[in-house]
């Protein structure tokens, strides 16, 4: 593909093991430069540790990375921002001018990394890719929240999310489940369905004498995300007891940020260990026999089922939790939407190490060839020419020079 002039914004640092998206956000822009595209990135950054990797990761001039912290806003000006642009507070009035300068230089493509970054972009709405990650109209669909400040909030994200989708023509969705979801809100839309990337040399298979020997059943993940939660409180509540009755050695262990918080009510529970804002993930991974992640919903792919499938982790899950991925059912990982299927493909996989071992073979090389830098941003290349050649056609018709 002839080199583009690509300005691309995101919503993290992009740093291999930061937030979710932030993953794919490593991969995007390593390889875009990679393929000798001039890539300006503009990240907007709650950490700033992350903000400090992101600069040793990517040092100029091969990079230009630019990082805007948060910024502190404030009293009723900021309420009313709030109001106008739900979800625009990530955004400094800095990081708007330095984008709109650049993007005043010229350029070829114009990546917005997550639905919200549309904020940044809305004079460009032919001109933009959008990827969207999920879709909290999915994820939030059956939840009514209990207070009136919850269901305001409710209410303003799925009006931002709406208002957004409305307002751009290109749209990458990280899962096919998406792409209907979001015609039916633009049905001029083009939206293309490219599933998540990530680095599979990243994650070191874990060999056969690093795991674990114990049956050990985990959720690893954040657990301020629904999905998240929502699959530790299925597997604690409903899936567990069953599993440790018919294991009686099986362990239970739930990791991820907040994790003691939300779930404070299991806390004292026999053979159930609960850690949060571990500093890295990886020693819970070889801990782990079996990967147990069912939630009740939860929309767009799932990184730790992508992270525990690149390390040679067994995941039993449900079709939310291999959305964006062609897993099979007792090959890639065990997928059953009910629980006594869990139940089952769970301690099935606990009592028999050579079928962990073939199914934890199998997802690693499914990662490897589906959602590698390679096919992934190979994809994303080719939306950027549909959406150049499309661009090229109108000003053709319009009677300017393509």
């Amino acid at each position: 593909m002839t080199p583009l002039r690509i300005v691309l914004v995101l919503l993290e640092a992009p740093v291999p093991f930061g937030n979710a998206a932030a993953r794919w956000f490593y991969v995007l822009l390593r390889e875009l430069v990679a393929r000798g595209h001039r890539v300006t990135c503009f990240a907007t950054c709650s950490k700033p540790s992350e903000m400090e990797e992101a600069r040793r990761l990517f040092p100029a001039p091969e990079y230009d990375l630019r990082l805007y912290p948060f910024p502190t806003r404030r009293g009723p000006l900021a309420k009313l921002q709030t109001l106008r642009r739900p979800y625009s507070y990530m955004f400094s009035r800095e990081l708007q001018q330095d984008l709109d300068a650049e993007l005043a230089r010229g350029f070829d493509i114009l990546h917005l990394e997550q639905l919200w970054c549309g904020w940044l972009a809305l004079r460009y709405p032919d001109r933009a890719l959008v990827n969207v990650h999920h879709l909290v109209w999915i994820d939030l669909e059956h939840v009514r929240p209990p207070t009136v400040r919850g269901r305001f909030d409710r209410w303003l994200m799925l009006r931002a999310e709406r208002t957004l989708v409305r307002r751009f023509r290109y749209f990458r969705a990280c899962s096919p489940r998406l792409v209907p979801e979001l015609l039916k809100v633009n049905p001029l839309a083009q939206v293309t369905a490219v599933p998540v990337g990530v680095d599979p040399s990243l994650y070191e298979y874990i060999p056969d004498e690093r795991r674990t020997g114990e049956p050990v059943v985990s959720v690893i993940g954040n657990m301020g995300w629904y999905p998240t939660h929502s699959a530790a409180v299925r597997l604690v509540t409903w899936l567990w007891p069953e599993i440790k009755k018919r294991v009686p050695q099986a362990r239970l262990q739930l990791v991820g940020w907040g994790a003691k918080t939300a779930l404070k009510d299991f806390l004292c529970l026999p053979d159930v260990t609960i850690e949060e804002n571990v500093p890295d993930t990886r020693p819970y991974f070889e801990r782990t026999a079996v990967l147990l992640y069912a939630p009740g919903r939860g929309s767009g792919m799932k990184i730790k089922i992508l992270e525990a499938m690149a390390y040679g982790v067994p995941v039993v899950t449900t079709s939310e939790g291999v959305e964006g991925l062609p897993a099979e059912d007792g090959v890639h990982a065990g997928v059953c939407d009910e629980d006594v299927g869990l139940i089952e493909r769970t301690v099935a996989l606990l009592q028999d190490v050579t079928a962990q071992n073939r199914q934890r073979a199998a997802a690693r090389h499914l990662v490897e060839t589906h959602c590698g830098p390679q096919p992934t941003v190979d994809a994303i290349e080719a939306i950027y020419s549909g959406m150049l050649a499309q661009g090229n056609t109108v000003r053709s018709k319009e009677g300017m020079t393509p």
